[in-house]
């Protein structure tokens, strides 16, 4: 019963009727119309707008979901589970405030290269001496206008120095600058304990104590650390044998080789796969290892969008019709180039799609799983155990020991047709010395761990929790109001940071709560999408991850990073509740 302020009958009667808004509006009968009464009608009023608002607002995330989530039922089964990434658009006013940001740091480099000229300023950049100014410049100023007046602000935020395992917490050595940042000195303090946001120890097995460390020294003691000779001379070991018979097997095909260095392992392996009359199609944000051995290749290179079908299969259908340019000959080989999880984007591939593309056009497929393997899929396996797919689908696999396995190095997998030809045609199996006993036995050491051979669980368990830490994190920050990039399964989180002044202030102001992070700008990202890159790991246990998450909510609210247009009120950590989003205008 619903009566008006102010009266006191008790036996009036109340009938409910329904709106044309669906909600139930309350008929009173104290002898006054609900339009006539101004507390009632401005009740109306007030929950009609709510319940529209609540409309307006399910319709829109309920477009975003379709538009985020690509499963099976839109690409005709491809997909076994939901596809959800996350590209939030840059909000325009945040966008005009970075180019502004940009154009006063360029308007002052100006200015002050002018001082540096004149002698006013002094000048540490490195300069050809006055008797050679006749020949070609070594140095090209206006290339390294960025370095010098823009990335020397900002640059102890990089390369700094540690002296502990790089695990959830590692040890930081102190050093400071008296000419802004052009020359470092060490104070001889170091800062103990700090938690590791920026290693890409997703499975924590770079870490000193454990069977992978005891393994490893074993190992140096009765090998020694280097092997001083290539595998095709007297570097052969058998722990090298044994090593690429594991991956093989890790992996789910016929044969496997490995390699020294990751960056190696793509930009010489590439060259001995295409050549001149070949066409590579490369993803926008590869890698600088692909993009190198595509280059080296002497192939066409044509670049589609991002983790776009629609882009590929454009470039697929153009080379099939029109063949190689002048000539209008078929393509001795067309080679498909994409990554497991892009570690810039956070993104992960769209691999069912891209294999249904390579089969239709009868393409070859080149996937770097360097952060993929081990860090997605319910057993590690990568990008191809993510989806549930099958390996021999894919016709080169690679990548890479330095992160999940805690080790150093790269692989190439596939056919045993393939492998052995790249082990005479490849450079980097050539030429290249042995991979270090320790490390190789490093490596089998953790991938035999994360098969479960050694007779536990250990590895099943930290696969298990790095996902749980990954969606835990990325949902946090999201609650938070924070702009995040990428699939909600990638291990690799970016936060939008935008503005260039905010690059070096958030990463000051993170190591002052002792929290070490990564923080990126252009021109490694595109100019107004400066970032910071979170890298999860499974050594990271839920106490640490909400610590980090508290400091991150401060430093947030502080810099004003808190661009998402869904946020929740307040942006405290604390349990997610869908009932306090709210839309926020740009």
């Amino acid at each position: 019963m619903t009566e008006s302020p102010g009266t006191t009958s008790t036996t009036s009667s109340t009938s409910t009727t329904k709106p044309a808004n669906g909600g139930v509006c309350q008929r009173v009968k104290n002898g006054l119309k609900a339009d006539r009464n101004g507390l009632v009608k401005s009740l109306h009023r007030c929950h009609e707008q709510l319940v529209k608002h609540r409309r307006h607002r399910e319709e829109e995330e309920e477009e975003e979901e379709e538009e985020e989530i690509q499963g099976g039922q839109h690409h005709g089964g491809l997909y076994k589970r939901p596809f959800v990434e996350s590209f939030e658009e840059t909000p325009m006013l945040v966008a005009v405030l970075t180019y502004m940001g940009y154009g006063i740091l360029t308007i002052f480099g100006y200015l002050r290269d002018f001082l540096r000229q004149w002698k006013i300023e002094r000048c540490h950049i490195a300069r050809e001496k006055e008797e050679q100014r006749d020949f070609v410049p070594l140095y090209q100023d206006f290339e390294n206008f960025y370095t010098r007046n823009l990335y020397m602000r900002i640059r102890d935020n990089w390369n700094r120095p540690i002296c502990s395992v790089p695990g959830a917490k590692m040890d930081l050595m102190e050093r400071a600058s008296h000419d802004y940042n052009w020359t470092f000195e060490y104070t001889g303090r170091v800062v103990h304990d700090v938690i590791n946001l920026g290693s890409y120890n997703y499975l924590g097995f770079a870490e000193n104590t454990g069977p992978c460390a005891e393994s490893a020294a074993e190992v140096t003691v009765k090998y020694g650390v280097g092997v001083a000779s290539s595998r095709q001379e007297i570097g052969n070991l058998d722990r090298h044998e044994e090593m690429e018979k594991l991956v093989a097997k890790f992996l789910g095909v016929e044969s496997a080789m490995a390699f020294g260095m990751g960056f190696a392992t793509n930009s010489m392996n590439i060259p001995a796969l295409t050549g001149k009359g070949c066409l590579i199609l490369s993803d926008e944000l590869n890698h600088a290892s692909l993009v190198l051995g595509a280059r080296l290749s002497g192939s066409i290179i044509r670049v589609f969008k991002h983790n776009n079908m629609q882009s590929l299969e454009k470039l697929l259908r153009e080379a099939i019709v029109h063949g190689q340019p002048r000539t209008h000959r078929p393509w001795k080989k067309i080679l498909i180039v994409v990554e497991g999880i892009y570690s810039m984007e956070g993104s992960i591939v769209r691999l069912p799609e891209v294999i249904a593309l390579k089969k239709h056009y009868r393409a070859y497929l080149y996937l770097d799983e360097a952060h993929s393997i081990g860090a997605l899929g319910p057993r590690g396996r990568g990008v191809v155990d993510y989806f549930g797919l099958d390996p021999c689908d894919v016709d080169v696999m690679m990548g890479t020991f330095t992160k999940s396995f805690g080790a150093a190095g790269g692989y190439i997998a596939g056919k045993r047709e393939l492998i052995e030809y790249l082990r005479s045609h490849s450079h980097s199996a050539v030429y290249a010395t042995s991979m270090s006993p320790p490390v190789v036995e490093q490596i089998i050491t953790s991938m035999k761990c994360i098969m479960g051979e050694d007779g536990t669980t250990i590895g099943c368990e930290r696969v298990r929790r790095l996902a749980e830490n990954t969606v835990y994190f990325r949902k946090r920050l999201r609650e938070m109001g924070f702009i995040i990039y990428g699939n909600k399964d990638s291990p690799v989180v970016p936060m939008m940071l935008y503005m260039p002044a905010k690059i070096g202030a958030f990463g000051r102001e993170m190591l002052k709560r002792n929290i070490g992070v990564v923080v990126v700008g252009f021109p490694a990202t595109p100019i107004i999408e400066s970032r910071a890159r979170f890298c999860i790991s499974a050594s990271h246990s839920r106490e640490l991850l909400d610590k980090v998450l508290g400091a991150i909510c401060e430093v947030g609210d502080v810099l004003q990073l808190k661009y998402s247009r869904h946020r929740i009120q307040p942006s405290l950590v604390r349990p997610f509740d869908d009932s306090v989003y709210e839309d926020i205008d740009d």
